[in-house]
């Protein structure tokens, strides 16, 4: 049963999305800190704890709430929410850079790994854009691409291990370069138990998850109340708002030196958001989403592509300084973005 909140006056409806959007910050964060420790448990890397743990579990509001609108019709916000998504948390790196004194982030946390995940991501997001552009043929509703979507995903989920595993070469390791940290060995750490740790992975994961539904339907009355479009709310609002949790973590880890964490967290989550489209398009009963792409929504995933590909060539250029602190890559993403979310409004 859908939570209609039109019948609403306008500012409880901004009050109930700032409170969910509050929330999803809130619990979001405390994933971080048990995704590090379950990391350490399994025998994962942080790379790799970003990509599963922290990356698709802050990612959990915006699937809810591009599931909740595209199965109520709105397919723009659930585009929008998925791809903007995409292109705040890549921005958010940028902003993570300013916290790392210690050098450049592409420079200290480049890795094969990270590359790994930033080329999937570049992958998964040209079979939108394919499917956008060709026939829309469905098979029980769902387009085939949305299948090739969650198989090339779980494959590259695979393809990291294996390269975690075997890499065939790696970075050149330089005084600035951070390697990945045992959480359990700092100071202070007690040995809390893992089932305890799963414990509160889930109610956190559960509080983000409503919290998500929330924002799903909060914006859609404020489509219904507002001038605004789909997309402004959906590529704006609603993808930032649930994008808090991958602000602050990455913040957060680089802050103690677990920088691949944070960019595993967001190149991760990128990588897992794209799967939204294929949870929408499922959920969508009017014929593919991919086919009621917008211009706008074209720009945002083509705008994603270049703002990762513009982070790869940083990790792989691995400047040590640049401007204000930062990399001179991550300094041209968040031009990028301001400039987008203008042209959005514009």
């Amino acid at each position: 049963m859908p939570l209609d909140l039109s019948a609403l006056p306008l500012d409880a409806i901004a009050a109930v999305f700032v409170a969910s959007a509050l929330a999803i910050g809130y619990a979001g964060t405390k994933l971080a800190g048990v995704a590090d420790q379950l990391a350490d448990r399994t025998g994962m890397g942080e790379i790799i704890a970003g990509a599963l743990f922290v990356g698709a579990s802050t990612s959990l509001p915006g699937a809810i709430t591009s599931m909740v609108t595209a199965a109520q019709g709105y397919p723009g916000l659930a585009i929008g929410n998925a791809l903007g998504g995409l292109t705040a948390q890549t921005a958010f790196l940028a902003i993570a850079d300013l916290a790392y004194r210690r050098a450049n982030l592409e420079h200290a946390a480049a890795s094969v790994t990270g590359l790994t995940q930033g080329t999937l991501l570049v992958s998964l997001l040209t079979v939108p854009l394919l499917a956008a552009n060709a026939p829309p043929i469905t098979i029980l509703g769902v387009h085939p691409a949305s299948i090739i979507l969650l198989v090339s995903y779980g494959f590259g989920l695979r393809l990291l291990a294996q390269i975690k595993d075997d890499p065939m070469w790696s970075p050149v390791q330089t005084k600035e370069t951070q390697a990945e940290i045992d959480p359990e060995e700092e100071a202070g750490v007690d040995r809390e138990s893992t089932a305890s740790l799963w414990r509160r992975f889930g109610i956190h994961g559960g509080v983000t998850a409503l919290a998500g539904y929330v924002i799903g339907e909060a914006s859609v009355a404020l489509v219904d109340k507002t001038a605004l479009s789909e997309a402004a709310i959906g590529t704006v609002f609603a993808a930032v708002s649930n994008s808090l949790p991958e602000l602050v973590t990455a913040i957060a880890a680089v802050r103690r030196g677990a920088v691949n964490l944070a960019v595993g967290d967001i190149v991760g989550g990128n990588s897992f958001e794209v799967l939204f489209l294929a949870a929408a398009d499922i959920l969508y009963r009017e014929g593919s989403i991919y086919h009621v792409f917008t211009t706008e929504n074209v720009f945002t995933a083509v705008l994603a592509i270049l703002m990762t590909g513009i982070l790869l060539l940083g990790m792989l250029r691995r400047e040590r300084y640049n401007v204000a602190g930062i990399g001179f890559e991550s300094a041209i993403v968040l031009v990028l973005y301001a400039g987008s979310v203008v042209l959005v409004f514009a």
